[in-house]
């Protein structure tokens, strides 16, 4: 598919033949939650990607009208492609605060988390500390809640993060793409 320059600066981007309804024909929507969960089964066919495409769509929709304008998606992917470092884990904390109130709690980071592993399906082999969602977000608690609170702060989320390698490397594989 081949997007003109003049019109994606104007906004006059369509994909799948989907127009926001509440905007004029020549406002029109990236995508809607079906389109976007269809895109990630493409990436993920040995997995059930549906739960976290809704929750990375949730985060693309700034305004919360139901699509993705390509305005919002630009952003979105400007900082996971290009961002930097705290920039990524600001948007990763806003994934996982499924409430939005400030806070990661465990059920939030075990919804994501579950998410990511049915959306990989079987083609990751996970260490026996890490094969499950509950396991893998008790070590994260462990390692991130400094207070014992069960629940996560912003702060504790970076710093957490940041002493976590294998964090730092996911948000690192898009560094540069666009360049």
């Amino acid at each position: 598919m081949k997007i003109h320059v003049e019109d994606a600066i104007a906004g006059k981007f369509e994909y799948s033949g989907m127009l926001n309804p509440k905007n004029s024909p020549y406002k029109s929507a990236f995508h809607f939650l079906q389109g976007f969960q269809k895109i990630y089964k493409q990436f993920f066919p040995q997995g059930d990607p549906s739960d976290f495409a809704s929750f990375v769509f949730k985060v693309f929709d700034e305004n919360k009208d139901g699509a993705i304008e390509f305005h919002e998606f630009i952003r979105a992917l400007s900082i996971t492609s290009r961002g930097n470092l705290d920039e990524k884990l600001h948007w990763a904390f806003r994934l996982y605060d499924l409430d939005s109130d400030g806070f990661i709690t465990r059920d939030e980071m075990l919804s994501i988390v579950g998410s990511i592993y049915k959306m990989v399906g079987t083609t990751v082999k996970l260490p026996k500390e890490e094969n499950t969602p509950e396991k893998r977000v008790d070590r994260i608690f462990r390692m991130m809640d400094k207070n014992n609170d069960a629940q996560l702060t912003l702060e504790e989320f970076k710093e957490g993060a940041k002493a976590d390698p294998s964090i730092v490397h996911a948000l690192s594989l898009y560094e540069g793409i666009s360049s």
